[in-house]
């Protein structure tokens, strides 16, 4: 296999590009299956699938904010209007939002935890899918994916857990690139 610049270049310069400077427009109907072709190319040992995708997209959008929002005010009635407001633009402005929800199966080979890591390699795969058909996207994990109610609400069914919202769209601001790690202060090698 040859080395290819293009890929390399792009994964070392890679940014997340959060939701409120994503806008339309989101991917086309071909474009989106695309992306989501390859958000499922990731290491599934034994072809369980412990995976699968809910789309938030269109007036979907605002009316997953609503609900949102009534269920985080039954979960704290003291909340403003101010914070209520937050919970109803959840899903906006980005055009596109991919819930991958981890649904781990019984496997006598695969145990639950590689199970929970492919699901979040899907995850990864839609950030770099959106970023090679030349959007951006932010993958988040915020309250809702741990609330059951809320959870169930966006899709979840018995015995799946979001491990993330891939909110995908056209970038209005790209930010600076930020500091990259030490490779010393995270990497050790093996001396058996």
């Amino acid at each position: 296999m040859s080395k290819k610049p293009e890929v390399i270049k792009y994964l070392t310069t890679r940014r997340s590009v959060p939701l409120q400077f994503l806008k339309e427009p989101g991917p086309s109907k071909d474009e989106l299956d695309l992306i989501l072709d390859i958000g499922m190319r990731v290491p599934d040992h034994a072809k369980v699938r412990p995976w699968r995708l809910v789309l938030i997209m269109h007036e979907g959008r605002k009316q997953a904010g609503e609900k949102l929002a009534a269920i985080a005010l039954a979960n704290n009635p003291e909340m403003d209007e101010e914070q209520l407001e937050v919970e109803r633009n959840r899903f906006l402005p980005a055009p596109i939002t991919v819930g991958v929800l981890s649904k781990p199966v019984e496997h006598k080979k695969v145990v639950e935890l590689e199970q929970v890591l492919s699901a979040g390699n899907v995850a990864l795969n839609l950030v770099h899918g959106a970023n090679a058909l030349g959007f951006a996207a932010h993958w988040v994990t915020r309250w809702f994916a741990y609330d059951a109610k809320a959870a169930a609400m966006l899709g979840a069914k018995e015995g799946e857990q979001f491990v993330a919202f891939v909110h995908m769209g056209t970038p209005e601001k790209r930010l600076e690139d930020k500091p990259k790690p030490e490779l010393e202060k995270y990497v050790s090698m093996w001396h058996g």
